[in-house]
């Protein structure tokens, strides 16, 4: 018997701030909202044209959840690649479907800006030889999202400053910081 896929692949922009979630189970989870629109600049009327914008919710657990919910901001260009649903829904005499991704990969659409990786690694992975080229593992989620000193020396380590700490107004010097966003 063979076995369908609704696997799909969209590029868009995150529509709100993510927020955070557990299971029942207690697997962390992430849900925001993405937009993605089939617009494009017309040069002949000078205005954007196209078939308007069509609004995805997305749901991303477990690993994939915790990293995303320190790299996605509302307005940030993403590639998101998942699974799809079709939820229906009726509400105060209303009916309607939304299209819902549960995400196996999001990352930031480098076609529209620039992005910084730093991978996460295990504690006790670290040795002392070894130059730290990465973020530690982040326990519970902190409520207030505060980063932790490992994490902010990690960041440092590999030039960067947490996204609500880049000013931006290096921009166009010779070194600039890079934000982690």
């Amino acid at each position: 018997m063979a076995m369908t896929n609704n696997i799909v692949t969209i590029s868009g922009n995150v529509g709100n701030d993510p927020s955070k979630g557990l299971t029942k189970a207690g697997l962390p989870t992430l849900n925001f909202r993405v937009a993605s629109s089939n617009g494009y600049w017309d040069r002949n009327t000078g205005a954007w044209a196209g078939e308007g914008t069509s609004w995805y919710a997305v749901s991303a657990f477990g690993k994939l959840a915790e990293n995303a919910r320190g790299s996605l901001r509302s307005g940030d260009a993403v590639v998101i690649t998942g699974r799809i649903k079709i939820k229906t829904w009726e509400s105060n005499g209303r009916s309607g479907e939304d299209v819902e991704i549960v995400a196996d990969a999001i990352g930031h659409d480098l076609n529209k800006g620039t992005s910084a990786f730093v991978r996460r690694i295990k504690a006790d992975a670290r040795s002392e030889e070894a130059p730290l080229r990465s973020a530690p593992p982040q326990g519970e989620p902190v409520e207030d999202d505060d980063i932790s000193a490992e994490t902010r020396e990690a960041w440092e380590s590999q030039g960067l400053v947490p996204a609500e700490e880049s000013t931006g107004e290096d921009i166009g010097a010779e070194e600039p910081a890079r934000a982690l966003a």
